[in-house]
């Protein structure tokens, strides 16, 4: 029988952020391919076993995670979890990645999830349905299928059920596309909760060293 293939690893010495129940924690990275890497946890007070980290991924085993050294931001899978020496370890299998975050999240102050939901916003007393795009701990970026006559600057309410969100937002920009839908960058005013779940900021100003 064949071997299987195995992805080439580089070993390394870099560091960054997971986001696992609810914290951002540090990591130290030992080695890195193009599918994913094998890491150490750095100390903290959160999380300190094995068990601690699979009681965290009983609803799912993706975590998100940021590289700041290599510019590399995304969601990746926990395949393996293992204690050896009284350290944490654990290898992560990349499912989406995007490159060069740094400046994006310098200009954006925090990092924006993918998450593709419905929500509802209201314009003109009237409610209208939405598409989420990304998400994020101080705005959020939605679609709309009916392109609107919205100023930047308009402060609404609006509601998506997947995070419990609801409250106003104020129209940061607007962008309208050729089949007559919309693009529109939303920034929290006034929340109903003020610590969204599920979401890290992963502080690019921050040192995680």
């Amino acid at each position: 029988m064949m071997e299987e293939k195995r992805s080439y690893r580089k070993n390394l010495s870099s560091h960054g952020l997971i986001y696992l129940a609810e914290q951002e924690l540090k990591i130290s990275v030992r080695n890195l391919s193009i599918t994913g890497l094998f890491a150490e946890l750095d100390a903290n007070e959160f999380i300190s076993e094995v068990d601690e980290i699979f009681c965290a991924l009983t609803l799912s085993v993706t975590v998100d995670l940021y590289l700041p050294e290599m510019r590399l931001a995304g969601e990746a899978d926990v395949v393996r979890v293992e204690k050896v020496d009284g350290c944490i370890n654990f290898a992560l299998e990349f499912r989406s990645l995007s490159y060069d975050v740094n400046n994006l999240l310098y200009q954006r102050k925090a990092y924006r999830k993918v998450i593709i939901t419905s929500g509802e916003i209201v314009f003109d007393n009237k409610p209208y349905t939405f598409l989420t795009q990304n998400v994020s701990v101080d705005g959020v970026m939605i679609h709309l299928k009916e392109s609107l006559d919205v100023k930047e600057g308009t402060v609404t309410t609006f509601e998506f059920q997947k995070l419990n969100l609801k409250g106003e937002v104020k129209v940061v920009w607007v962008e309208h596309e050729e089949n007559d839908s919309m693009l529109m960058g939303l920034k929290y005013v006034l929340m109903v909760q003020e610590h969204i779940k599920g979401i890290p900021r992963f502080d690019p100003i921050s040192n995680i060293v």
